[in-house]
């Protein structure tokens, strides 16, 4: 497993380790060495955020995945991790653990066919190293498809494994979704699904906030956001907390050069506020 150069929370390259579906990066969130399952290698997703770092991103669903495949692969890149020097020549002194198994990817990962059997199959992987709550597996989504029956089974896979779900919410109404994510969608709708997530499996909001043409976020789209995850609140969602993130990494939209990073003292603010409602917010720049 040959790697030129070290990887960096700035460069999440999905062709790093030279592999179809598996990929190392170097997250900030994870706090070490994440391993990424690309469950759309085709770059679609049925959103388009702004801030998406995925070149070439169309309009669709993952398609269906070559099982044996991605299992050779966890397989090899488990072994340079574990049993190689890969976090020695490969990961920067901070980040050397192996924190994660993450389905995220070039596309929203929940919409592949295979989602249940690939999420079975990598807990499988996990368990025959015992790894299984020793790191953690994330599934990493906007949530869109959490109430279709073979997601929601991946959920409870993932549940009795101690996993986790991050689950994208950016805006609080329908017209600052569509600007962020660029889908219609009703607020409360996202909120339900939300509140499903969250009753089957541990579940973290993930929220990117970013300056725009140099602004912040303005007040009130805050005011709003925050009285959505109030609502989420008050309709019985037990979240595990909130992942509060800026930009890292150049985004590869059309609207990228409109778009730049906040500062710790831009989110800490915004952070307070939704502490203030009992959540437990970390907060990444």
């Amino acid at each position: 497993m040959n790697r030129r150069r070290p990887l960096d929370v700035h460069d999440h390259d999905r062709a790093a380790a030279g592999m179809r579906y598996v990929y190392p990066v170097v997250s900030r969130r994870a706090g070490g060495l994440s391993l990424g399952v690309n469950l759309n290698p085709n770059a679609a997703c049925n959103w388009r955020c702004v801030y998406c770092q995925v070149p070439g991103l169309s309009r669709g669903v993952g398609p269906a995945i070559d099982l044996a495949r991605l299992g050779q692969e966890l397989d090899r890149m488990l072994a340079a991790v574990l049993d190689g020097d890969f976090l020695e020549r490969a990961v920067p002194a901070p980040y050397r653990r192996l924190a994660d198994v993450a389905f995220s990817g070039d596309g929203e990962p929940t919409s592949s066919p295979d989602f249940d059997a690939a999420v079975a199959l990598v807990l499988d992987r996990l368990g025959a190293r015992a790894l299984l709550g020793r790191i953690s597996v994330v599934v990493i989504t906007n949530g869109s498809f959490v109430r279709k029956p073979r997601v929601a089974a991946a959920l409870a896979r993932l549940a009795a494994a101690d996993g986790e779900v991050w689950f994208k919410l950016d805006a609080g109404t329908r017209e600052e979704i569509a600007r962020t994510n660029g889908v219609p969608l009703d607020p409360d709708t996202h909120v339900r699904r939300l509140l499903h997530a969250a009753a089957r499996c541990r579940t973290w909001v993930q929220t990117c906030l970013f300056a725009r043409d140099g602004a912040p976020p303005n007040p009130a789209a805050l005011d709003r956001y925050v009285a959505l995850l109030e609502r989420a609140l008050a309709r019985g969602a037990a979240l595990a907390g909130v992942h509060l993130y800026t930009l890292a990494r150049p985004s590869r939209q059309p609207e990228a050069e409109r778009l730049t990073a906040l500062g710790v003292a831009d989110l800490e603010p915004i952070a307070a506020r939704l502490r203030a409602l009992g959540l437990v917010v970390r907060v990444s720049v």
